[in-house]
């Protein structure tokens, strides 16, 4: 098992570097910058401060929360759950992270996205797992072509991550799309993972789908949530999956023997949370709209026309007419600007060619890194 230097910490050590000499506008990580609802600094506040609080809460979390999981999903996809079909995470990357190892064999295969967020790399590493890595291209909308998976891979497989909506590709996928994956699952009889993180994050009406809204898709798949980009609490760490119950007490049994579930405040500040939902949802979706428009229009002024995402809080664009390298584009760029970006390779070897810019600065920021970016374009000092 080899692991690398992560892209983000690369770059974080890079900024640190940086910021002692210029100002940083860092649109390289997904930690949203605005503030949780006041009801939610409430409920935490008022928590952290019950000296009866500070005790095991133990897995599989609270019931109170789990039963909140299960009306949201019921809400926002028709999904029906049972409390046993749900357990509490120490944010959704640390289930992502351990479900291979409380479900897969070393040496069996798992099918992780390329480009990918790279947990899903990392969780089969660490379970000792065969990768295969499945294309992800613009010609394939960035969706899984799963018809065209070699037959022995299929059924060699018995995981494969999904990701809708996507981080960083920011791809919606559709019902049909999610009725295939089904299919496939029991046909070839392995498990599915849809990672939900952003499933509140959707623009110009459009929606996302659930993979557990699939007829069926309880038999064979579980799914990732988390209150880290809906609810502004990345640092929290609180998530949930949601699905199979047999995948959910297996996944339960390994967390037991390595942690005593979520901190309680922390999980009474997400019970808050479900409960103002719909406010904070709609106001934080215009606010990535906005702040999204304003970005795009900014850089079309310097020439480089970006494809408005459809989901997530990023852009995923293609590297400027006269650049191919992406890492080196992020880091000159870093260097003689002070803006950071993600670049594409730091996702798999199909995001070379690309970069991701997280919309968490406000307008006004967002305006002055395009107009840095620009002049680093044309070969401009900032001045």
């Amino acid at each position: 098992m080899k692991f690398t230097t992560g892209i983000f910490d690369e770059l974080a050590l890079q900024v640190k570097k940086i910021a002692k000499v210029m100002d940083v506008i860092n649109l390289s990580i997904g930690s949203p910058d605005l503030p949780p609802h006041p009801k939610i600094i409430e409920v935490l506040t008022r928590e952290v401060q019950n000296p009866q609080n500070y005790g095991y809460t133990l897995n599989p979390g609270l019931e109170e929360l789990r039963e909140a999981l299960v009306f949201w999903y019921r809400h926002k996809y028709r999904v029906f759950l049972e409390v046993n079909e749900t357990i509490v995470l120490l944010g959704s990357q640390e289930g992502l992270a351990h479900l291979p190892l409380a479900i897969i064999n070393p040496g069996e295969l798992v099918m992780v996205p390329n480009p990918g967020y790279p947990i899903y790399e990392a969780a089969a590493k660490l379970a000792g797992a065969k990768i295969f890595y499945y294309p992800l291209t613009e010609e394939n909308n960035f969706l899984l072509e799963i018809e065209k998976i070699p037959e022995e891979i299929l059924k060699a497989t018995k995981l494969i991550f999904l990701n809708y909506p996507n981080n960083p590709l920011t791809v919606l996928a559709s019902y049909d799309f999610f009725e295939k994956m089904v299919f496939y699952a029991k046909k070839y009889e392995f498990i599915v993972v849809n990672d939900l993180a952003y499933g509140e994050l959707t623009f110009d009406q459009a929606k996302s789908i659930s993979l557990l809204e699939i007829p069926g898709a309880k038999d064979v798949a579980l799914e990732f949530t988390s209150v880290s980009k809906s609810f502004n609490l990345a640092g929290i760490r609180l998530g949930f999956a949601a699905g199979n119950p047999k995948l959910i007490s297996k996944l339960t049994l390994l967390k037991s023997n390595i942690d005593y579930g979520v901190f309680k405040p922390f999980q009474k500040a997400a019970i808050e949370a479900f409960k103002y939902r719909d406010i904070i949802i709609s106001d934080l979706v215009k606010t990535y709209e906005s702040r999204r428009k304003v970005l795009i229009d900014s850089l079309k002024k310097w020439g480089w026309e970006v494809k408005p995402p459809l989901s997530t809080m990023f852009l995923w664009a293609k590297l400027p007419s006269g650049f191919s390298d992406s890492k080196a584009f992020a880091f000159n760029l870093l260097s003689e600007t002070g803006v950071a970006v993600t670049p594409g390779i730091g996702f798999g070897s199909l995001g070379e060619g690309y970069i991701r810019m997280a919309l968490v600065a406000d307008e006004e920021k967002l305006v002055e890194a395009a107009k840095r970016i620009g002049s680093y374009l044309q070969g401009r000092s900032i001045t």
